[in-house]
């Protein structure tokens, strides 16, 4: 075959898989010598290697417990529904989980349920024959296929609209589902972990939850302490942070300042892990000495004042109606937020 013809299979082929799975697969190499499905099988492969799997680093008696108990129930085929504050780590442990598994050499697939808009969530979850709506241009497969024998992650679980908690109670029951504009039944051999960080009791009570769905995922529950709960990682992180950015940066970082550690010790980190972890990044980036040091004003700002004209809903742009509603969905703190402030 010829360098043309060849590069003309390959982007014909790529179109078949592109459809086939709804994401764009132009850097992926494939082999010519297998069919369809060895290619699909290729990409699942390619999910576990794109997926977060950061080193879950601490060695605090709060972190410990949890990793003891990701031990024992990855041995297992139990669904597991892990909560926690955003920022903590919930996805990095789903995939420890999923890791030390057997399922571990099959695919990874995690979705975020709160970043899909509703109306697509089945589809993407489920799959769609052509057809099934306006824009259905060919069959698509939903993440739970793209999963087979592996684990899916549910992330933000609670934020899934009551139809499609319907659809998912059966694939937990019955291990089955149908595409979105389909009428046979799809046999589904998934592992389902799934993560919150609301209050889903709460979410319940005020019906925007359903009470079998609960049951069914709360079989192993598994809370994320926030990293407040566990101060004693933080040097440790800190460490393995500046590591990992300074490298990328190309740049030599040989000492921490003692000020620094210390506002990192007393802060109350209400972005857990991740806001850790982006002011360090920024901080290597800015960073123009062998010596990590950070700008104080980065941890106080946005916590001398929530609202008001020097506030943090008007720092960020943003309507306090906005900032309020995302208090409320991430469950921070106003009244913790404000005891730090002595003013």
């Amino acid at each position: 075959m010829s360098t043309a013809a060849l590069s003309a299979h390959t982007s014909n082929l790529k179109g078949e898989i592109r459809g086939e799975i709804g994401f764009d697969v132009d850097s992926i190499p494939l082999n010519h010598t297998a069919g369809l499905n060895g290619r699909i099988d290729y990409l699942r492969e390619e999910v576990i290697k794109t997926s977060m799997f950061e080193e879950i680093v601490g060695n605090s008696p709060a972190i410990q417990k949890v990793l003891n108990r990701v031990a024992k129930v990855a041995a297992t085929e139990s669904m597991v529904l892990i909560t926690g504050e955003t920022g903590t780590g919930k996805e990095l442990i789903a995939g420890a989980i999923h890791k030390t598994s057997k399922r571990a050499g099959r695919a990874f697939v995690s979705v975020n349920c709160a970043a899909i808009p509703q109306p697509l969530i089945a589809s993407a979850l489920f799959g769609h024959e052509k057809g099934a709506f306006t824009g259905a241009t060919g069959r698509r497969l939903g993440r739970f296929e793209l999963a087979e024998g592996g684990t899916i992650f549910l992330d933000e679980i609670g934020e899934l609209p009551k139809e499609t908690q319907v659809a998912l109670l059966r694939v937990l029951q019955e291990h089955e589902f149908q595409r979105v504009g389909g009428n046979r039944s799809i046999r589904a051999n998934v592992r389902v972990i799934a993560a919150t960080n609301r209050d889903l009791e709460a979410a319940m009570a005020a019906g925007t939850f359903r009470e079998d769905l609960f049951y069914r995922l709360n079989v192993f529950p598994l809370e994320i302490p926030p990293l407040r709960e566990r101060r004693e990682d933080i040097p440790m992180l800190v460490q393995y942070f500046i590591d990992r950015y300074a490298r990328e940066a190309g740049k030599r970082i040989k000492s921490v300042s003692k000020d620094t550690l210390d506002l990192f010790q007393s802060y109350s980190w209400p972005g857990n892990i991740r806001e850790l972890r982006n002011v360090i990044e920024r901080s290597i980036i800015l960073c123009d000495t062998e010596n990590f040091s950070v700008d104080e004003r980065w941890l106080t700002e946005s916590r001398v004042r929530v609202f008001g004209p020097t506030g943090a809903a008007a720092k960020m742009g943003i309507a306090r109606s906005t900032l309020e509603l995302k208090i409320r969905t991430l469950k921070i703190d106003k009244n913790r937020l404000k005891a730090s402030n002595p003013s």
